[in-house]
Protein backbone atom coordinates (compact mmCIF):
# COMPACT_ATOMS: atom_id res chain seq x y z
CA UNK A 1 0.00 0.00 0.00
CA UNK A 2 1.27 3.66 -1.16
CA UNK A 3 2.12 5.59 1.91
CA UNK A 4 0.06 8.80 2.40
CA UNK A 5 1.94 12.13 2.14
CA UNK A 6 1.01 13.53 5.65
CA UNK A 7 0.58 17.82 5.88
CA UNK A 8 1.43 19.39 9.08
CA UNK A 9 -0.20 22.41 10.71
CA UNK A 10 1.58 25.76 10.59
CA UNK A 11 2.06 28.14 13.38
CA UNK A 12 0.00 31.11 13.10
CA UNK A 13 -0.83 34.80 15.08
CA UNK A 14 -4.19 36.39 15.75
CA UNK A 15 -3.12 38.94 12.82
CA UNK A 16 -3.57 36.06 10.45
CA UNK A 17 -7.28 35.40 10.69
CA UNK A 18 -8.81 39.27 11.37
CA UNK A 19 -10.66 38.38 8.24
CA UNK A 20 -11.87 35.12 9.80
CA UNK A 21 -12.91 36.75 12.80
CA UNK A 22 -14.61 39.79 10.83
CA UNK A 23 -16.90 37.44 8.95
CA UNK A 24 -17.37 35.55 12.10
CA UNK A 25 -18.61 38.24 13.97
CA UNK A 26 -16.47 37.16 16.94
CA UNK A 27 -12.83 37.47 17.98
CA UNK A 28 -10.66 34.14 19.14
CA UNK A 29 -7.47 33.80 20.36
CA UNK A 30 -4.32 31.19 19.63
CA UNK A 31 -4.03 27.97 21.11
CA UNK A 32 -1.11 25.96 21.51
CA UNK A 33 0.21 28.70 18.55
CA UNK A 34 -1.59 26.37 15.69
CA UNK A 35 -5.50 26.95 16.40
CA UNK A 36 -7.55 30.23 16.28
CA UNK A 37 -9.99 29.51 18.59
CA UNK A 38 -13.52 31.33 18.78
CA UNK A 39 -15.46 30.47 21.83
CA UNK A 40 -19.54 30.64 21.58
CA UNK A 41 -20.56 29.45 25.14
CA UNK A 42 -24.82 29.33 25.31
CA UNK A 43 -25.17 32.04 28.08
CA UNK A 44 -29.00 32.20 26.68
CA UNK A 45 -29.68 28.69 27.58
CA UNK A 46 -30.98 27.88 30.99
CA UNK A 47 -29.99 23.73 31.25
CA UNK A 48 -31.13 21.50 33.97
CA UNK A 49 -29.77 18.35 33.95
CA UNK A 50 -30.09 15.27 37.36
CA UNK A 51 -31.59 18.69 39.05
CA UNK A 52 -28.07 20.55 38.60
CA UNK A 53 -28.74 23.78 36.57
CA UNK A 54 -26.06 23.60 34.37
CA UNK A 55 -23.54 26.21 33.55
CA UNK A 56 -22.59 27.16 30.57
CA UNK A 57 -18.98 26.55 30.96
CA UNK A 58 -19.91 23.51 32.24
CA UNK A 59 -21.39 21.64 28.96
CA UNK A 60 -22.86 24.04 26.78
CA UNK A 61 -19.75 25.45 25.25
CA UNK A 62 -20.06 25.76 21.76
CA UNK A 63 -16.37 26.59 19.94
CA UNK A 64 -14.73 26.47 16.23
CA UNK A 65 -10.86 26.18 15.70
CA UNK A 66 -9.35 27.17 12.45
CA UNK A 67 -5.81 25.82 11.73
CA UNK A 68 -3.75 26.56 8.63
CA UNK A 69 -1.49 24.18 6.85
CA UNK A 70 1.56 23.68 5.16
CA UNK A 71 -0.02 23.58 1.47
CA UNK A 72 -1.09 26.50 2.33
CA UNK A 73 -5.19 25.39 3.12
CA UNK A 74 -7.37 25.74 6.60
CA UNK A 75 -9.20 23.10 8.66
CA UNK A 76 -12.08 24.40 10.93
CA UNK A 77 -13.42 21.95 13.35
CA UNK A 78 -15.86 22.73 15.76
CA UNK A 79 -18.46 21.50 18.57
CA UNK A 80 -21.56 23.66 18.18
CA UNK A 81 -24.50 23.45 20.94
CA UNK A 82 -27.96 23.93 19.65
CA UNK A 83 -31.64 23.45 20.64
CA UNK A 84 -33.69 20.63 19.93
CA UNK A 85 -36.00 23.37 17.93
CA UNK A 86 -32.59 24.67 16.43
CA UNK A 87 -30.80 21.93 14.72
CA UNK A 88 -32.67 21.29 11.53
CA UNK A 89 -32.55 24.92 10.36
CA UNK A 90 -28.62 25.17 11.75
CA UNK A 91 -27.73 21.60 9.65
CA UNK A 92 -29.86 23.27 6.52
CA UNK A 93 -27.60 26.27 6.70
CA UNK A 94 -24.02 24.40 7.36
CA UNK A 95 -25.23 22.19 4.20
CA UNK A 96 -25.95 25.40 2.06
CA UNK A 97 -22.23 26.29 2.47
CA UNK A 98 -20.56 22.89 2.53
CA UNK A 99 -19.33 22.63 6.20
CA UNK A 100 -19.94 19.02 7.23
CA UNK A 101 -21.16 17.11 10.19
CA UNK A 102 -19.56 14.70 11.77
CA UNK A 103 -21.60 14.23 14.90
CA UNK A 104 -24.54 14.90 16.29
CA UNK A 105 -25.30 13.39 19.95
CA UNK A 106 -25.75 14.58 23.13
CA UNK A 107 -23.48 15.37 26.55
CA UNK A 108 -25.79 15.38 29.60
CA UNK A 109 -28.97 12.96 30.58
CA UNK A 110 -32.04 14.19 31.72
CA UNK A 111 -31.86 17.71 30.22
CA UNK A 112 -34.86 20.23 29.58
CA UNK A 113 -34.89 21.55 27.57
CA UNK A 114 -33.76 19.31 24.99
CA UNK A 115 -29.97 19.99 23.62
CA UNK A 116 -28.09 18.84 21.01
CA UNK A 117 -24.76 18.78 20.14
CA UNK A 118 -23.06 19.00 16.82
CA UNK A 119 -19.74 18.50 15.51
CA UNK A 120 -19.14 20.69 11.91
CA UNK A 121 -16.08 20.16 9.83
CA UNK A 122 -14.43 22.10 6.86
CA UNK A 123 -11.16 21.83 4.70
CA UNK A 124 -10.25 24.65 1.71
CA UNK A 125 -8.56 27.20 0.67
CA UNK A 126 -11.29 29.85 1.57
CA UNK A 127 -11.41 30.12 5.33
CA UNK A 128 -13.36 33.57 5.07
CA UNK A 129 -16.06 32.05 3.28
CA UNK A 130 -16.44 29.00 5.77
CA UNK A 131 -16.61 32.11 8.35
CA UNK A 132 -19.40 33.55 6.82
CA UNK A 133 -21.27 29.78 6.02
CA UNK A 134 -20.50 29.52 10.44
CA UNK A 135 -21.73 32.94 10.91
CA UNK A 136 -25.00 32.02 9.01
CA UNK A 137 -25.54 28.78 10.87
CA UNK A 138 -25.54 30.33 14.59
CA UNK A 139 -27.68 33.05 12.92
CA UNK A 140 -30.53 30.24 12.81
CA UNK A 141 -29.92 29.88 16.82
CA UNK A 142 -30.02 31.61 19.86
CA UNK A 143 -25.98 31.90 20.64
CA UNK A 144 -25.76 35.53 21.74
CA UNK A 145 -23.30 37.70 21.15
CA UNK A 146 -19.75 37.21 22.60
CA UNK A 147 -18.95 39.52 25.98
CA UNK A 148 -15.48 41.05 27.64
CA UNK A 149 -13.99 38.40 29.20
CA UNK A 150 -14.07 38.41 32.94
CA UNK A 151 -10.93 37.35 35.11
CA UNK A 152 -10.71 33.88 36.49
CA UNK A 153 -12.46 33.65 39.78
CA UNK A 154 -11.53 31.10 42.70
CA UNK A 155 -14.40 27.95 42.51
CA UNK A 156 -15.49 26.53 46.08
CA UNK A 157 -13.86 23.63 45.31
CA UNK A 158 -10.06 21.70 46.53
CA UNK A 159 -9.05 21.99 43.34
CA UNK A 160 -5.21 21.00 44.84
CA UNK A 161 -6.91 18.00 45.64
CA UNK A 162 -8.40 17.25 42.58
CA UNK A 163 -5.17 17.91 40.57
CA UNK A 164 -3.17 15.42 42.57
CA UNK A 165 -5.71 12.94 42.11
CA UNK A 166 -5.97 13.30 38.29
CA UNK A 167 -2.54 13.95 38.08
CA UNK A 168 -3.12 17.02 36.06
CA UNK A 169 -3.07 20.96 36.52
CA UNK A 170 -6.67 22.34 35.87
CA UNK A 171 -7.65 25.75 35.41
CA UNK A 172 -10.89 27.73 36.23
CA UNK A 173 -13.38 29.27 33.41
CA UNK A 174 -16.33 31.03 34.29
CA UNK A 175 -16.67 28.84 37.97
CA UNK A 176 -16.16 25.85 36.26
CA UNK A 177 -12.49 23.78 37.30
CA UNK A 178 -11.58 22.26 34.34
CA UNK A 179 -9.12 19.30 34.16
CA UNK A 180 -7.89 18.47 30.41
CA UNK A 181 -5.40 15.55 28.94
CA UNK A 182 -4.25 15.05 25.34
CA UNK A 183 -3.71 12.43 23.44
CA UNK A 184 0.12 11.28 23.07
CA UNK A 185 -0.48 10.11 19.44
CA UNK A 186 -0.12 11.75 16.52
CA UNK A 187 -3.67 12.23 15.48
CA UNK A 188 -4.76 12.30 11.82
CA UNK A 189 -7.69 13.73 9.68
CA UNK A 190 -7.28 12.69 6.29
CA UNK A 191 -4.13 13.42 4.90
CA UNK A 192 -3.67 16.55 7.77
CA UNK A 193 -1.76 16.13 11.06
CA UNK A 194 -3.91 17.46 13.47
CA UNK A 195 -2.26 20.07 16.29
CA UNK A 196 -2.14 18.31 19.74
CA UNK A 197 -5.40 18.70 21.48
CA UNK A 198 -7.81 19.12 18.10
CA UNK A 199 -10.40 16.95 18.45
CA UNK A 200 -8.45 14.81 20.35
CA UNK A 201 -9.06 15.52 24.04
CA UNK A 202 -10.26 14.25 27.21
CA UNK A 203 -11.89 16.84 29.29
CA UNK A 204 -12.99 16.56 33.14
CA UNK A 205 -15.13 20.03 33.94
CA UNK A 206 -16.23 20.03 37.95
CA UNK A 207 -18.98 22.24 38.38
CA UNK A 208 -19.36 23.52 42.40
CA UNK A 209 -22.73 22.43 44.40
CA UNK A 210 -21.28 23.79 48.05
CA UNK A 211 -19.61 21.62 50.99
CA UNK A 212 -16.57 20.25 48.06
CA UNK A 213 -19.64 18.66 46.13
CA UNK A 214 -19.37 18.84 42.23
CA UNK A 215 -20.79 17.97 39.27
CA UNK A 216 -18.92 16.36 36.44
CA UNK A 217 -19.36 16.43 32.87
CA UNK A 218 -16.82 14.23 30.94
CA UNK A 219 -15.64 13.31 27.91
CA UNK A 220 -12.68 9.84 27.57
CA UNK A 221 -11.14 10.55 24.03
CA UNK A 222 -10.16 6.73 23.48
CA UNK A 223 -8.94 3.93 20.58
CA UNK A 224 -11.08 1.08 20.31
CA UNK A 225 -8.77 -1.26 22.83
CA UNK A 226 -9.16 1.00 25.37
CA UNK A 227 -12.82 1.39 25.47
CA UNK A 228 -14.53 -0.91 27.46
CA UNK A 229 -11.76 -1.02 30.55
CA UNK A 230 -12.77 2.75 30.56
CA UNK A 231 -16.46 2.40 30.52
CA UNK A 232 -15.79 -0.04 33.34
CA UNK A 233 -13.46 2.31 35.43
CA UNK A 234 -16.26 4.81 34.47
CA UNK A 235 -19.06 2.60 36.18
CA UNK A 236 -16.84 1.66 39.18
CA UNK A 237 -16.60 5.00 39.96
CA UNK A 238 -19.67 5.84 40.30
CA UNK A 239 -20.36 7.81 37.04
CA UNK A 240 -23.59 7.39 34.90
CA UNK A 241 -22.50 6.61 31.41
CA UNK A 242 -24.47 9.68 28.29
CA UNK A 243 -23.30 8.16 24.60
CA UNK A 244 -20.61 6.52 22.97
CA UNK A 245 -19.30 7.84 19.78
CA UNK A 246 -17.66 9.31 17.19
CA UNK A 247 -16.71 13.07 16.63
CA UNK A 248 -14.45 12.68 13.30
CA UNK A 249 -15.03 10.28 10.16
CA UNK A 250 -11.23 9.88 9.24
CA UNK A 251 -9.30 10.04 11.85
CA UNK A 252 -6.13 7.63 12.55
CA UNK A 253 -6.49 6.20 15.14
CA UNK A 254 -9.87 5.95 14.99
CA UNK A 255 -10.85 7.59 18.55
CA UNK A 256 -13.82 7.03 20.42
CA UNK A 257 -15.46 9.18 23.10
CA UNK A 258 -17.30 8.65 26.10
CA UNK A 259 -19.60 11.26 27.64
CA UNK A 260 -20.62 10.87 31.32
CA UNK A 261 -22.17 12.83 34.58
CA UNK A 262 -21.12 12.44 37.97
CA UNK A 263 -22.44 13.99 41.07
CA UNK A 264 -20.40 14.15 44.78
CA UNK A 265 -17.65 14.81 46.09
CA UNK A 266 -15.05 16.69 44.24
CA UNK A 267 -12.02 14.96 45.04
CA UNK A 268 -13.60 11.92 45.96
CA UNK A 269 -14.83 11.65 42.60
CA UNK A 270 -11.25 12.45 40.73
CA UNK A 271 -9.94 9.96 42.75
CA UNK A 272 -12.59 7.46 41.49
CA UNK A 273 -11.80 8.74 37.81
CA UNK A 274 -8.08 8.42 38.02
CA UNK A 275 -8.60 4.82 36.25
CA UNK A 276 -10.35 6.06 33.46
CA UNK A 277 -7.47 8.30 32.65
CA UNK A 278 -5.10 6.14 33.58
CA UNK A 279 -6.42 3.65 30.94
CA UNK A 280 -5.59 5.72 28.21
CA UNK A 281 -2.59 6.98 26.24
CA UNK A 282 -3.04 10.74 27.30
CA UNK A 283 -0.72 13.36 28.96
CA UNK A 284 -1.95 16.44 30.52
CA UNK A 285 -2.39 19.96 29.07
CA UNK A 286 0.34 21.74 30.17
Amino acid sequence: MKSRKLVEPVTTALSDWEKVAKALGRKGDMKRKMMYHTALPRRDLRVRSRRVIVKPALALGSHVSFVRYADKSTMVMGDVVVTEHELQPFTDALQEHEIAQTAIHKHLLSQSPHIWWVHIHAHGHHPVAVARGLRAAFDRTGTPPPRPLVQAQRVDLDTAGIDAALGVKGSTDEGIYKCVFVRRETITDGHLVLPPGLGSTSAFNFQPLGGGRAAISGDCAMIAKEVQDVLVALRCAGAELVELHNHGLTDEPRLFFIHFWAVGDGVKLARALRPAVDATNVVPVG
